[in-house]
């Protein structure tokens, strides 16, 4: 399966035509539909609709069409519809001027100081009486399906590159840790001689009851307990146990953002453990930068699904 990003956008366009009464030929009109789909990163699934009035009604249909696909992100749809009349004046039938007629006589009955029609309101009337309702809920399903599919290739797209760029960060803290294995034996053997010259200075310079055997003894007890505290094998093992579990992760794809999240968590613990334990400047240099590489990470894991 692919790694998807929660970034994505994509728009698709229609245009449908119309047809008029067969008793009113060249009176057809078309219509102009845009989907425009984008998605941001997001904890959960947050979808949010921009329909005309005359498409509200689709609108269960889209989020059933989006949920089935998407599992997380802020998601938002803008759906645009356009019409336009084949020409701009239509000559109204017969039949629809004799029932003007008749309307504006019977008002005129009533009230004598009312005016008379105007060409204009006849053509505005004719007009929207000749309107009638097209569903476009077909061809909105239609065009949702197309600019989604558009929208997934973009998403898949961005979340190749973010797995690339965490393959790479996960590389350099293997690295890195790597680095830090030989530093702690150096630093016990370091320490283990520092301990053992200074219980020496102390017994020169002053009287001592305590025989030098028991005193070098009681030297390398000391050092023994230093080196288990700043032993970081164990944090090391973990290290790599996480950087392990998250190529897995981006190896196998799906829906992988918050196990993501997780051990980005975890790896930051491990090297905060590490920084803790250090007991030479070169092993706290190995901690900030793997600190810096885990925040790299951690941001664009953010933008994963």
């Amino acid at each position: 399966m692919a790694v998807y990003s929660m970034t994505g956008y994509a728009t698709v366009q229609s245009s449908t035509a119309q047809s008029a009464p067969e008793t009113e030929p060249g009176r057809g009109s078309s219509a102009r539909l845009g989907v425009e789909i984008r998605s941001v990163n997001s904890r959960f699934l947050d979808l949010a609709f921009r329909l005309p009035d005359e498409l509200r009604q689709a609108e269960p249909a889209l989020r059933e069409l989006l949920t089935a696909k998407l599992k997380r992100g802020k998601v938002e749809m803008r759906v645009s519809l356009e019409s336009s009349s084949a020409s701009n004046l239509r000559a109204p039938s017969p039949a629809t001027l004799q029932r003007l007629g008749s309307i504006e006589d019977s008002i005129k009955a009533w009230l004598p100081q009312a005016g008379a029609l105007s060409v204009a309101d006849v053509l505005r009337i004719a007009t929207n009486e000749d309107k009638k309702p097209h569903d476009h809920s077909e061809e909105l399903l239609q065009l949702a399906r197309a600019a989604l599919k558009a929208m997934m290739s973009a998403r898949e797209r961005e979340g190749a590159r973010l797995a690339e760029m965490l393959l790479d960060r996960t590389a350099q803290l293997r690295t890195l840790a790597e680095s830090a294995v030989p530093m702690v034996p150096k630093l016990v053997e370091q320490q283990k001689t520092r301990f053992l010259e200074r219980w020496k200075e102390a017994l020169a310079l002053g009287t001592s009851s305590v025989l030098p055997e028991v005193a070098q003894d009681r030297a390398l007890t000391e050092a023994t307990a230093f080196a288990i505290r700043i032993d970081v094998a164990e944090e090391i093992t973990r290290l790599a146990s996480h950087l392990d579990e998250i190529d897995r992760l981006l190896a196998s794809g799906g829906e992988l953002g918050k196990r993501l999240d997780f051990l980005i968590q975890e790896l930051h613990r491990e090297a905060n453990t590490l920084g803790s334990k250090s007991a030479s400047l070169e092993l706290t240099r190995v901690s900030v930068d793997m600190k810096v590489l885990i925040e790299q990470i951690r941001e664009q894991v953010q933008n994963i699904e």
